[in-house]
């Protein structure tokens, strides 16, 4: 499928469309914003006339069967992803969906099984993946410069769950959301990770919920293989401690950096000399991968981030949760 410009529209126009992804698919060159769609047809009406957009709907099949409309963003909760994407399939149109991809993979498999058949592309937000200093990352490790990567490890410290009033949010709920902030936060290191190293293997992990509060996870812990590389990773939702810290160990030197934070990687050879890379945030954060998704669909190179690379997330994320949640477990003291 190729398409001379791509018009967009968006099926629930939450938080994440105000300014991380909704302003740039007018910013990309051959790509419109053309309609956007809520349930709630006045602040559906409120989003189109703030942003420009000159169609907005109540109803998400009249967005999706829209003649004026060749590819769908799916912006909604997870827990309608996968029942919406296979209604843009069934209209033969191109769709990008929100991170994670679904709830589970059994999700994740059936819309990429129904969109390979259909011959139609099926993109996941997974950004970071496009984002200038975390390429800079994969290329270092590709080029050898620091020789072979051999270890990877992950820390996520940070108490959003310490205030019993979020577990009302969606993101807590499991039918809405698949599980709690793994599946939210998580889920973007585990993809980076996958995107840098190759597939994540041989993974042994579980999540855990010391307070007892909520019905999700507070925290999760997990090892894995990719290759040569060893990797661990801890998440702690409940924690006093702020930290979001990556570490790559290599033959000739290590390299950090964060997930969630400011975009410079830090790098150390082998003789000890320490260098400092600085990146800039674009305007919007999911602008590169929707240019290169746009340049996909007219008929360049793959986008970095497909149902198939996103449905290998949600693999590890349930491989993860098949370890059980650890109940009234003793406190780290993080």
């Amino acid at each position: 499928m190729v398409l001379d410009e791509v018009r967009w529209g968006i099926l629930g126009c939450g938080d994440v469309t105000e300014r991380k992804s909704g302003p740039a698919f007018n910013k990309v060159p051959h790509s419109r914003l053309l309609a956007v769609m809520r349930r709630d047809a006045a602040k559906a009406e409120d989003y189109a006339q703030r942003h420009g957009v000159p169609h907005w709907f109540a109803d998400a099949d009249e967005l999706i069967n829209s003649p004026e409309i060749n590819a769908v963003y799916i912006a909604t909760p997870p827990g309608m992803h996968c029942e919406l994407a296979l209604r843009v399939a069934a209209a033969g149109k191109p769709c990008y969906v929100e991170k994670p991809m679904a709830r589970n993979a059994r999700e994740c498999q059936l819309m990429v099984e129904t969109f390979e058949k259909a011959g139609i592309p099926l993109f996941v937000a997974y950004y970071r993946r496009a984002l200038p200093h975390f390429e800079w990352v994969r290329e270092t490790i590709r080029n050898g410069s620091l020789g072979k990567l051999r270890e990877l490890h992950y820390r996520f410290f940070n108490g959003i769950q310490r205030d019993p009033a979020v577990l009302s949010e969606w993101r807590f709920q499991p039918e809405n959301s698949g599980g709690g902030l793994f599946w939210d936060l998580g889920s973007h290191a585990l993809d980076l990770f996958g995107h840098w190293v190759g597939p994540l293997q041989e993974i042994q992990g579980h999540l855990w919920n010391r307070s007892g509060r909520g019905a999700v996870e507070e925290g999760a812990v997990m090892r894995f293989q990719a290759g040569e590389v060893a990797g661990q990773a801890e998440w702690d939702f409940i924690s006093e401690e702020k930290r979001d810290e990556i570490q790559m160990i290599f033959e000739r030197g290590s390299l950090q950096c964060s997930c969630f934070g400011p975009p410079t990687v830090r790098v150390k050879d082998s003789a000890g000399k320490e260098d400092e890379k600085h990146f800039q945030i674009p305007e919007h954060i999911q602008w590169p991968l929707i240019e290169k998704m746009v340049a996909a669909l007219r008929g360049g190179p793959p986008a970095p981030s497909t149902g198939q690379t996103a449905m290998r997330t949600n693999e590890v994320i349930d491989r993860v949760a098949a370890g059980g949640v650890l109940r009234n477990i003793p406190g780290t003291g993080k």
